[in-house]
């Protein structure tokens, strides 16, 4: 089944953050503070997407202070930190929202991702991901982790739904 195919039936989808929403860089300042950079394509393309009615959410590794600011900023409720099984969180999220696994799509970089991309219904990898996660991908996107390969993503099930150009007029005054 192709990619563009796949994107028709999702309504949730579900991304990693480090690799993904960022470059991966993890940054402490003196202080011992960690930052991230995140790219605000993204972050308006999962505004779109969730305007949309689409579901959105985060499952990390980590635990990180910003990522719940950046989740708050954009209005994202589903965040799951300190995530190890990533599949497991993936089941648990598809038996929370009632939805099969070809409604969601899972967004990851790095072999915590593997089973997840391998299981959603649209599994995608950024284009920088390990090789085995953009082997298992459905999907992998042109773009790197945190250079908007989210929106990637997002402007690629909603050109498939047929809604992108929807989305554009709506700028377009």
């Amino acid at each position: 089944m192709t990619a563009a195919k796949r994107c028709q039936t999702i309504d949730l989808i579900v991304s990693d953050v480090d690799g993904v929403l960022t470059d991966g860089s993890i940054v402490f300042n003196n202080e011992g503070i960690e930052t991230k950079r995140f790219h605000i394509r993204d972050g308006l393309g999962i505004k779109v997407w969730q305007r949309l009615g689409g579901k959105f959410g985060l499952v990390t590794g980590r635990n990180s202070h910003i990522v719940n600011l950046r989740a708050a900023e954009l209005g994202i409720e589903i965040v799951r930190q300190g995530t190890e099984q990533k599949l497991a969180a993936l089941r648990d999220l598809a038996g929370q929202f009632d939805l099969r696994p070809e409604q969601i799509c899972y967004i990851g970089d790095d072999l915590p991702d593997l089973a997840a991309v391998r299981w959603a219904g649209l599994g995608v990898a950024v284009a920088d991901a390990c090789a085995e996660v953009r082997e298992a991908a459905h999907y992998v996107t042109t773009l790197c982790g945190g250079r908007g390969a989210v929106r990637e993503t997002i402007e690629l099930i909603l050109r498939a739904q047929q809604r992108w150009d929807d989305v554009v007029q709506s700028y377009d005054g």
